[in-house]
């Protein structure tokens, strides 16, 4: 068995919609709720997670998951039941890192403020992962911060995924 990334994205992708479901038992409030700069809140972090990884998989694939570019981001958080919406979003974007595993490990041309950068396929996709995990652990930080339940981060550890894939009769499939 060759070891891949694509775990590693399935696990992002499970962690990211465990998030959004303890986000989903809080009261409004906690959406506002930040550690050190109230600029950077629980629903602007939780938004910019999802918004983050559709530009991703875009520069990955060259398909769209859920906006053009160009065009407007996903919309913002405002409410939790603008969570819901939220979930089905992270479930898209999330899916098309996944299947992007299975390309070729190539060299892409990405456009910055700076101009236009060669990074590796494996880099961006490993940048989604390690962003999307930062950005977790910035929401349990937040919601900790202002006296809400934080979500647990020893409970969507990758131990705690495999306890998952494995409740779930994903253990083999997903090798």
């Amino acid at each position: 068995m060759t070891i891949s990334v694509a775990r590693l994205l399935r696990h992002m992708a499970w962690a990211n919609q465990e998030t959004i479901k303890h986000l989903r038992t809080l009261p409004e409030e906690s959406l506002k709720a930040y550690a050190t700069n109230p600029e950077w809140f629980v629903a602007e972090i939780a938004h910019h997670i999802v918004d983050s990884a559709d530009h991703y998989a875009f520069k990955i694939t060259g398909k769209v998951a859920i906006t053009q570019p160009g065009d407007p981001c996903i919309a913002d958080i405002e409410n939790i039941s603008d969570l819901a919406r939220l979930a089905e979003q992270a479930a898209i974007v999330d899916s098309h890192l996944i299947a992007a595993a299975d390309l070729d490990d190539v060299w892409l041309d990405l456009k910055n403020d700076g101009g236009t950068i060669q990074r590796l396929r494996s880099t961006v996709l490993s940048q989604a992962i390690h962003h999307a995990t930062e950005h977790r652990t910035h929401i349990a930080s937040a919601l900790e911060a202002k006296g809400f339940e934080p979500i647990n981060l020893d409970d969507i550890s990758l131990w705690d995924y495999e306890i998952y894939e494995t409740a779930n009769g994903l253990r083999d499939s997903n090798l």
